[in-house]
């Protein structure tokens, strides 16, 4: 059986009335509701996008997404951010009250569309809105103004990027002020804060973050290692046991999604993961019987 992600599902049709390019936003509309038999009332026709000169994309997010906001002009808010990987611009979905980050990921094929009312949506995406920690995020930030500055300084000097403005809104997460610590040092001049990029405390962190993942990949029963290979395809070979060490690389892999390639290199070497050696391209038995033929 799956796992039960979310106690609370929403369908959402969202509307973005935001300029196209990086660091764009708008607020979002929910004209779904929550399924609590299985069932969803159907939403309000929606007028195709080509009409309304608004996009439009179906979400799958948790009920948390739209909680009523306290400000009527308040709501989700669709926005770009960066990648806290790569750096390039990637689709995030803050909350009602901000104190949320959700990333959407796509799910996408070739000639498919929504019936929405009495309209048709060409754009037959669907997306989904998971959690992320902002601190990930953040974390960018830091590491950036680490090699640009070197010097402590408030963190909203830090979370600056004219390219990708709705950073700002980091600060309005309910994680930052309590998880801050775990990647920065602090200094308090005059009552206020000041920070700057630690990567021993941030090392330290992730490798509870490494752990966490690890248990709970165990729970889940989740195959890794060469026990992936098997449950794909059918092999006369018995594969064995996942060890600790196939469990921490694969926790491993999954995080580093959201750090840089050099962070998760550091990471590597801080958990003490050996480099991993690339399989032979060629079966063991058919190299010796190359070497014999040449002699």
């Amino acid at each position: 059986m799956g796992t039960l992600i979310y106690t609370s599902i929403f369908f959402l049709t969202l509307r973005s009335t935001a300029r196209r390019g990086p660091g764009r936003r708008g607020r979002l509309g929910a004209t779904g509701g929550t399924m609590p038999s299985g069932r969803q009332r159907p939403g309000a026709a929606a007028a195709p996008a080509e009409e309304t000169g608004r996009s439009q994309w179906v979400v799958i997010a948790p009920g948390s997404v739209t909680d009523l906001p306290k400000k009527p002009d308040s709501g989700p808010l669709f926005t770009q951010l960066r990648n806290p990987s790569t750096g390039q611009a990637a689709l995030y979905l803050f909350s009602s009250d901000a104190h949320q980050l959700f990333e959407l990921k796509a799910f996408h094929e070739e000639y498919r569309s929504w019936f929405i009312g009495q309209a048709v949506q060409h754009d037959g995406r669907l997306f989904f809105a998971t959690p992320v920690d902002p601190l990930f995020l953040v974390l960018f930030y830091l590491n950036k103004a680490e090699k640009e500055q070197g010097k402590f300084q408030p963190l909203d000097q830090i979370l600056v990027d004219e390219e990708f403005s709705s950073c700002v809104m980091l600060l309005q997460c309910r994680s930052i002020s309590q998880s801050i610590h775990h990647i920065a040092d602090e200094k308090e001049i005059c009552g206020k804060k000041f920070y700057k990029y630690s990567e021993e405390k941030t090392l330290k962190w992730l490798k509870k973050k490494v752990n966490q993942t690890v248990k709970v990949l165990k729970e889940h029963d989740v195959c890794v290692g060469g026990r992936v290979h098997s449950a794909t395809f059918i092999s006369g070979k018995e594969v064995p046991d996942a060890t600790e060490e196939d469990y921490i690389r694969f926790a491993h892999g999954l995080l580093s999604e959201y750090f840089p390639e050099e962070l998760s290199t550091a990471l590597a070497k801080y958990l003490c993961l050996p480099p991993v050696t690339p399989p032979s391209s060629e079966p063991a038995s058919k190299m010796s019987v190359r070497h014999q033929r040449k002699r």
